[in-house]
């Protein structure tokens, strides 16, 4: 490296290392991420391809081509203002807490601790819940492929689905324990490996499709089909859960803030450029696969490989042709499911670092010789492990984690962007900020996440049985009442000591960065200083 460009590193550092100060945190990670490899985290959890094949099958019964095309446009539109207005906040405050941390802060001083407390909840759902899908849509891939290479003769079960996913979770786990140097170079093929994928399916995929199933541009960009039974117009609504859950979890970035460089730079930026090309390309994917996908979409839905994108490949390219992509399919998926682990990770360990989390005292710790926090990625995979066994109750139930990972996204988004304008406080925006704009901006996003929560409890059809309806509000309401008794429990709960984001500054040790035994004795000295305030941004 250059000598200037090393004193312009050791520069950013001083300069991140003052802001986090600032905010109470003494700097404990290592700062390896360059502005690239933090896009590469929100661009490889997004996971553009694999996320796209996973959620098709919203999309495909709800509106059919209109769905697939126009509602991906109208989503990321709306998903590009919640980027702007997390953007901001990110900037002022880049803290691996971050969405707790900023409702914490801004919000007033009567209800700002139980805010705090449910939007860290919601978002440490979010996380694990993230991994979970990401994880089951994987082994269900793996099972396609399986399926494809035995020309479809190949039914799996809920057993043998269950093992692959707790085998992808246990592989997640030992690679996120690893250095934060190599995770950090990981990035870059992750980055690369998602826009090659991308770029098969928007170029090659027309060029190899046979006549018989290449579309009119009146079916592919006008063609509306209805499967599921909703009124047109509520089925379209419907139908954006597949944009929304492909182009979610871009708060992944901020978790990362305390292992980037420039961070109140580089983090706002990595939030709008993962879902700016994000938005770009999946409409690429998905004009691609409308005018490719024939127009019998009933077959498609139905297919004994059980991926309608599998399906459509399958149809175009043959059986090794299909088989090739979709390898490279479940490597992306793969690496997403690191991508979530990481950045999960990372939360746990910010909110078990204020001591909010069960355990705290043993979450709280950096590994002293991979100066990762190991405990709190195996405390995150072993909550994806029972998340998992939701697929022995039924499919709806292991469906229902996949728009839980939205919900209780958009929950732990809307109180900190909200909080912002809602009560008196002196936010101060850093250097990435929307000026006038930053309230109709702000407006816009937290009405649509309201409204897009309130459908995201509908079923998948009108005629429901217990058996098919959707588990979402049941699965996330489980986890949210457990939060809010957890904090109203008499005498051990939240609200008899918990305040918030707790500084750490005057608590860590000289010297003693990455050692578990002085992070111990942090959180104990930490757990008797239980109220002091946070200090704001």
């Amino acid at each position: 490296m250059a000598t200037g460009d090393t004193s312009k590193l050791h520069s950013h550092q001083s300069a991140d290392e003052a802001i986090l100060a600032k905010l109470g945190y003494k700097q404990e990670f290592r700062r390896a991420f360059t502005p690239l490899e933090v896009f590469g985290v929100a661009f490889s959890y997004i996971g553009l391809l694999p996320s796209t094949a996973s959620v098709l099958f919203y999309a495909i019964p709800n509106g059919g081509p209109v769905a697939m095309v126009w509602g991906w446009a109208v989503a990321s539109a709306f998903i590009m203002c919640i980027g702007l207005a997390m953007a901001e906040l990110a900037s002022a405050a880049p803290t691996s807490g971050g969405l707790y941390y900023w409702t914490h802060s801004l919000a007033s001083p009567r209800c700002r601790n139980f805010l705090a407390w449910i939007v860290g909840y919601a978002n440490t759902i979010q996380s694990i819940t993230a991994v979970a899908s990401v994880d089951w849509a994987c082994a269900v891939q793996i099972t396609a492929a399986v399926s494809i290479a035995s020309n479809q003769a190949y039914a799996t079960t809920n057993e043998e689905l269950y093992g692959i996913f707790a085998a992808l979770v246990l592989s997640h786990a030992v690679i996120v324990s690893l250095g934060t140097k190599f995770l950090a170079r990981l990035q870059r093929v992750y980055i690369l490996l998602n826009v090659c994928l991308c770029l098969i399916v928007i170029i090659a995929l027309p060029a190899a499709t046979p006549t018989e199933y290449r579309n009119t541009a009146n079916f592919a960009l006008g063609g509306f089909t209805n499967l599921n039974g909703w009124p047109s117009g509520l089925a379209f609504i419907l139908s954006l859960t597949a944009p929304l859950w492909t182009i979610g979890g871009y708060d992944s970035s901020v978790h990362m803030s305390e292992e980037a460089s420039n961070a109140a730079v580089a983090i706002p930026w990595a939030i709008i450029s993962s879902i700016g090309m994000s938005a770009i390309l999946g409409l690429g994917i998905n004009i691609s696969l409308a005018f490719c996908m024939g127009t019998d979409l009933s077959a498609i839905l139905s297919s004994p490989i059980g991926q309608p994108m599998a399906q459509i490949l399958y149809n175009s390219l043959g059986q090794k042709g299909t088989l090739a992509v979709w390898c490279l399919v479940i490597i992306a998926q793969y690496m997403m499911g690191s991508s979530c682990l990481l950045v999960g990770s990372r939360q746990t360990f910010a909110f078990s670092r204020d001591g909010a989390l069960p355990f705290s005292r043993y979450l709280y710790r950096i590994n002293r010789y991979t100066n990762t926090p190991v405990n709190t990625v195996w405390f995150d995979a072993i909550l994806v492990l029972v998340i998992g066994l939701l697929a022995f109750a039924s499919t709806q139930a292991i469906d229902a984690v996949f728009t839980i990972a939205v919900t209780a996204s958009y929950i732990s988004y809307i109180t900190p962007i909200a909080t912002r304008f809602v009560f008196e406080n002196d936010f101060k925006p850093g250097p990435f900020n929307l000026g006038r704009l930053s309230f109709p901006v702000a407006a816009i996003a937290v009405s649509w996440m309201v409204f897009m929560i309130v459908i995201f409890f509908l079923p998948a059809t009108p005629q429901v049985t217990a058996q098919e309806m959707n588990y979402t509000v049941v699965v996330l309401g489980g986890f949210m009442t457990l939060a809010i008794f957890w904090y109203y429990c008499p005498v051990y709960g939240g609200v008899h000591w918990f305040n918030g984001p707790v500084p750490n500054l005057a608590l860590v040790n000289k010297g003693e960065h990455g050692d578990e035994d002085s992070a111990s004795e942090k959180t104990d000295k930490r757990d008797t200083e239980l109220s002091v305030s946070a200090v704001d941004a």
